[in-house]
């Protein structure tokens, strides 16, 4: 990376009105990019009514935010995202954009990655650099999760999406930046947005202080049952590990791992969870983790804070109990 160098965050909104939390974290890891080579952070925002979410960028570090503020972008259409950034970026180069990897990041980027002819890595969860000056590491699972690739950018210009949880979101100061309106630019017809369903995707894990998880050693769907209720009393959420989803005792969803959510909640139960690598990179840095299994020498009691050695049909309803009786008084 060179100190001419940009890095860029593609900023998403919710509601089209204050910053994802996605966001915030893209800003750390930019703005910790931009530091090893004295670069500029760079922020593109655009929606309805987003002028707002400018400002959030400039306390989070954005020496330039470019606002794209219009009633055609209420609405993802790819057209008119893609025209309006392939019309921005070109006066940017070189640089390195960054984007989560939600639904319209996984969309948009490929195209722009294409249009652009620069290098993408998607689904990062992770980012290194060695050394100042050094060209960033994009870490990205391969082959389902079960090993991490390693991956450099040969073009000037790279763009990459990133999971949830991989940075932290920088303090707020007073914003010393500047703001740059944008117009749209107009579709070419050959998309039209007809209409907008939102379908439910189950609790959101990642904002959960409470999470109960349960593994391939549950035996099957019906002790999820046992976890809900133990979730409950929290005001928690029932997640599970990869083999349970694929064998449909929870959903897709709730999984939690390196092919599924990362998370970080104040307490974590790990319940009949042997404790795989795919499974620890999705939890290892929740608060308190709490860890139920037969297994001595399973390996989730090393990153446990608290264990039980144990069935699970035992030592569950037993825990469960006593946490109610706590709870109630």
């Amino acid at each position: 990376m060179s100190g001419s160098e940009r890095v860029i965050i593609f900023a998403e909104t919710e509601d089209n009105v204050g910053l994802s939390k996605l966001t915030t974290e893209l800003m750390g890891i930019g703005g910790w990019l931009a530091s090893r080579t004295a670069g500029r952070l760079v922020a593109v925002v655009a929606g309805e009514g987003v002028v707002g979410a400018a400002d959030q960028l400039l306390s989070l570090g954005a020496d330039t935010v470019f606002v794209a503020d219009h009633p055609a972008l209420s609405t993802y259409n790819p057209e008119i995202y893609l025209g309006l950034l392939t019309g921005l970026l070109p006066e940017q180069e070189p640089f390195t954009l960054l984007a989560g990897h939600t639904p319209v990041g996984q969309d948009l980027m490929p195209r722009l990655a294409f249009a652009l002819g620069a290098g993408l890595v998607t689904d990062c969860c992770g980012i290194q650099a060695e050394g100042p000056g050094q060209e960033p590491v994009f870490v990205k699972p391969v082959f389902g999760g079960n090993m991490m690739a390693s991956l450099e950018v040969e073009t000037p210009s790279r763009i990459a999406t990133v999971r949830s949880r991989v940075g932290t979101a920088p303090a707020a100061a007073p914003g010393t930046g500047e703001v740059v309106m944008l117009e749209p630019p107009a579709a070419d017809g050959r998309i039209d947005v007809l209409d907008k369903v939102e379908e439910s995707m189950g609790v959101n894990l990642e904002s959960c202080p409470v999470i109960v998880a349960g593994g391939r050693g549950m035996g099957g769907p019906e002790g999820f049952d046992q976890l809900e209720e133990l979730a409950l009393i929290f005001d928690g959420a029932v997640g599970a590990s990869r083999p349970p989803c694929d064998s449909g005792w929870a959903p897709a969803a709730n999984q939690v791992g390196i092919t599924g959510k990362i998370v970080a909640p104040d307490l974590y139960f790990a319940v009949a969870i042997s404790g795989s690598s795919q499974h620890l990179s999705g939890m290892s840095e929740s608060g308190k983790i709490v860890a139920i299994n037969q297994d001595p020498e399973a390996y989730i009691f090393k990153a446990a804070d608290y264990g039980a050695v144990g069935d699970w049909r035992r030592v569950l309803p037993a825990l469960t109990a006593g946490v109610k009786k706590h709870v109630q008084g």
